[in-house]
């Protein structure tokens, strides 16, 4: 009972840790170009996780991986953080951010796409009802309810979000094949995208020396609290769970918790049409998920 209580505690940190992020983006976003806020905040994730490995004595491992497996690393980086976050940033410019924040949810729903496509994996009827479930939340907080027109979204920032969306799908599939220790796959795609952001510095034009101190201080933020430290509890949760599927169904309130912050510390008055699209996204997911939980317990 004590290891499920500890474990409901850190599942429950790392949720409130990840609702925070969408308003963090959006108020770092207003002193950092989306270029800066990645490298800056990948930097964070890379010295927070180095330091959790040099305390847990696992700096080694480090150093013995094959040739194959640090290219693996590097793929994987460039596909996630590099340009899964560049795509997300520069969306976040774009959307208002409960529109970025809400819809960046959708991504179980292209994972579930991109396995029938790559994986060859049949699509069955719930999938699709999930899909069309989700999909149709989408809509909705796109266009308000105005079906006719979508003068309330950004087609360039939606389009950003679902390309981020099948990224970040990409991703998971390649990071759940790899068998090495999470905060080895971590830490090492925080570096090799480290390597791919610095010639950005040369390539963008912008001032990478004189930077705003808030902005700084919301990529240490968002390095620690999105990258770092809740990935390490989550992990650590599941260790600890003897019901990994109730502490998965946490994650669920995420994104009910951020527009809950994004009203408070963003300003934006949520709309009731978002509030529902939401709600029709998470259904969708968690239909599509239906068939997994039951087997788990089982």
């Amino acid at each position: 009972m004590k290891h499920n209580q500890k474990a409901l505690f850190l599942a429950l940190a790392a949720v409130l840790s990840w609702s925070t992020i969408g308003s963090a983006f959006r108020l770092t976003l207003n002193y950092l170009s989306p270029y800066q806020l990645i490298f800056y905040t990948v930097i964070t994730a890379f010295l927070f996780t180095g330091a959790y490995i040099l305390v847990q004595g696992g700096w080694k491992r480090l150093f013995g991986f094959t040739p194959r497996q640090y290219a693996y690393s590097a793929i994987v980086a460039f596909i996630n953080p590099f340009v899964y976050y560049l795509l997300l940033l520069n969306a976040y410019n774009i959307l208002p951010t409960q529109v970025a924040g809400t819809i960046n949810y959708i991504w179980p729903l292209m994972l579930v796409l991109l396995s029938a496509l790559v994986l060859k994996q049949k699509i069955g009827l719930k999938a699709v009802v999930a899909c069309l479930i989700s999909f149709s939340g989408l809509v909705l907080i796109v266009t308000r309810g105005n079906f006719s027109s979508f003068t309330h979204g950004n087609p360039v920032g939606v389009g950003l979000i679902l390309c981020g969306s099948v990224m970040f799908a990409g991703y998971w599939i390649l990071h759940m094949r790899d068998s090495r220790e999470e905060p080895d796959k971590l830490i090492l795609t925080y570096f090799f995208t480290i390597l791919y952001l610095i010639p950005v510095q040369f390539i963008v034009p912008e001032s990478w020396t004189h930077l705003p101190w808030k902005g700084v201080a919301g990529s240490i933020y968002i390095g620690i609290f999105e990258m770092g430290l809740p990935f390490l509890l989550w992990l650590k949760a599941l260790k600890f769970t003897t019901n990994t599927a109730k502490i998965s169904n946490l994650v669920f309130l995420s994104p009910f918790i951020s527009l809950f912050f994004i009203s408070i510390f963003v300003g934006e008055e949520i709309a009731f049409t978002t509030f529902v699209g939401l709600i029709l996204i998470v259904m969708g997911i968690i239909l599509s998920q239906a068939k997994d939980r039951n087997t788990s317990n089982s």
